[in-house]
């Protein structure tokens, strides 16, 4: 008996072992340009390792059309014009269907209007919260060939300010970087925050990549806020902060998604940020939510789960896959029109992880509808490509984020609204 079982077993291992290598012949290639250096790139290291992730879990689960799924990952270096090389090579020498990137606004935009949507080739961002990228959408500057895994900062902003008002930040200056993202962001904020009866004292833009920022923090300075509002990035953002302390500004802040980072905290000292806020685009937690924060940390060698873009991006991974099993193929146009399929609210809900994947693959084979239920919760696109969701309300306490509380979707757009 005990030889019958080992012979069984033997025959299993090396089934399933020509299944894997079977996989393993073929591939199909997606793009990925990533900010992994420059001043965000502790987003795109997240990011990168999160679709990498959500990947592995697709090839885990039998892999796509009868393929792993692969990345070719190039470095934007947080710099739009990097960016665009590195898509023109994505898409015209390695004729890739699909790009996943990229995580800033001013590195997505032009990816967007200098590659994919003249070459029709599908594009979706983890992070990019600008609200140009919604006027591309409107003015039909897209093909229908872009979308976006986090809230715009049309609703962001109105969010940050409704919160800074209910914490009894009142009075503020504005540091902000000075592109589309920071830019929109500023304004969105400005103008929702003044009609709450906020005040602020100055506005000041900065360049990225500055040895230091004594010269805007000076400004800044000027009108005696009783706190700041920083809209920047992990690396730029503690350089100003620790400038803002050493002149002996308020230590009282309201800070934007991008500085829910570790290493932000670490960089400037957690004593100088106790009790700073900030807003996040927010998730419905779900069973894939549970399942990443589970499992991310030890994939991606020690990223926590809560690094900026880590969760969304596990999700625009997801959807790509899934997405491109359902187009039968792996052509730019028959994924684009597959992608709100594999939402479908009447279709059967789909977790991440292999198991789960598993069961997804095997029903789009089958014809049936499936919805998949992400990690930051039910993803739905509009007609832009954009999604909406909740607001996250975090404080810094004892050196670690958390969480306060959250704005609903529908709450953020009654209150721009009511604004207007």
């Amino acid at each position: 008996m005990r030889h019958w079982k080992t012979s069984l077993l033997a025959a299993t291992i090396l089934s399933a072992g020509a299944v894997a290598a079977q996989a393993q012949d073929c591939e199909i290639t997606v793009g990925m340009v990533m900010e992994l250096t420059g001043p965000a790139g502790a987003y795109g290291q997240a990011g990168a390792k999160s679709v990498e992730m959500a990947f592995r879990d697709l090839n885990e689960a039998g892999g796509v059309l009868g393929c792993n799924l692969v990345t070719d990952t190039r470095d934007s270096q947080s710099q739009g014009n990097v960016a665009v090389d590195q898509a023109t090579q994505l898409v015209n020498i390695k004729e890739v269907p699909v790009i996943i990137g990229g995580i800033i606004s001013s590195v997505s935009i032009p990816i967007l209007t200098s590659v994919t949507a003249d070459a029709g080739v599908v594009q979706v961002s983890p992070a990019s919260s600008s609200p140009t990228l919604t006027q591309l959408g409107r003015d039909g500057k897209t093909g229908g060939y872009f979308f976006r895994t986090i809230t715009s900062d049309a609703l962001q902003g109105v969010a940050a300010a409704k919160y800074a008002m209910d914490s009894g930040l009142d009075n503020l200056a504005i540091i902000h970087v000075n592109n589309d993202f920071g830019v929109n962001m500023m304004r969105e904020f400005s103008s929702a925050y003044e009609k709450m009866g906020g005040t602020i004292t100055s506005t000041t833009p900065y360049n990225e990549n500055q040895p230091n920022y004594s010269a805007e923090v000076t400004a800044a300075l000027d009108g005696s806020p009783e706190a700041l509002y920083l809209i920047s990035y992990p690396v730029d953002g503690a350089t100003i902060a620790r400038t803002w302390v050493s002149q002996g500004g308020p230590q009282k802040y309201l800070l934007n998604d991008g500085m829910n980072s570790t290493d932000f905290i670490e960089a400037v000292g957690a004593q100088y940020l106790e009790g700073a806020r900030g807003t996040s685009s927010g998730t419905e937690e779900t069973e894939s939510t549970k399942y990443f924060y589970d499992n991310y940390a030890a994939f991606s060698d020690g990223i926590e789960p809560s690094a900026p873009a880590a969760d969304r991006s596990y999700d625009a991974g997801a959807i790509v896959g899934l997405a491109i099993a359902k187009a039968g193929e792996a052509s730019a146009d028959a994924i684009r029109d597959s992608i709100r399929a594999i939402l479908d609210p009447e279709g059967t809900p789909i977790y991440a992880g292999p198991e789960e994947f598993a069961k997804a693959l095997d029903l789009i084979e089958k014809g049936e509808p499936i919805r998949y239920e992400g990690v930051i919760g039910n993803v739905a696109f509009d007609e832009f490509g954009d999604i909406s969701g909740p607001f996250r309300l975090w404080q810094i306490v004892d050196g670690e984020v958390v969480t306060e509380g959250q704005f609903a979707a529908d709450e953020v757009a009654e209150i721009r609204e009511s604004l207007q």
